[in-house]
């Protein structure tokens, strides 16, 4: 029980999610930046899974998920995900401007 115990929190911390925030996103929206919308939803599915099997064990999954490392871990994660997304996309406008500009000649 003990493994099966650090084998799950540690799935929970590779895919670091909260369940109740996993919910409330959509992953085929547009305009996200946050890159972890997959693995929440990958999250919430084995949540959903795990939770029809064994309630006790969902609630334990609930429990760890929101133990202050993970979440602290997580809001790092989307907040420097955010900052890079936020990049990308500046360096995309730059990339498409240069495009149309120099070699299109609009």
């Amino acid at each position: 029980m003990q493994q099966y115990r650090a084998l799950v929190i540690a799935l929970i911390l590779l895919l670091s999610t909260t369940v109740p925030e996993v919910h409330s996103k959509s992953i085929f929206e547009r305009d996200r930046r946050d890159w972890l919308v997959i693995p929440d939803a990958i999250a919430a599915y084995i949540y959903e899974t795990v939770n029809k099997m064994s309630p006790k064990v969902g609630q334990f999954l609930v429990d760890a998920a929101q133990t202050p490392a993970v979440v602290v871990t997580r809001n790092f994660l989307i907040r420097e995900t955010t900052k890079l997304s936020i990049l990308a996309e500046q360096l995309m406008e730059k990339i498409k401007n240069m495009w149309y500009t120099k070699v299109l000649g609009y």
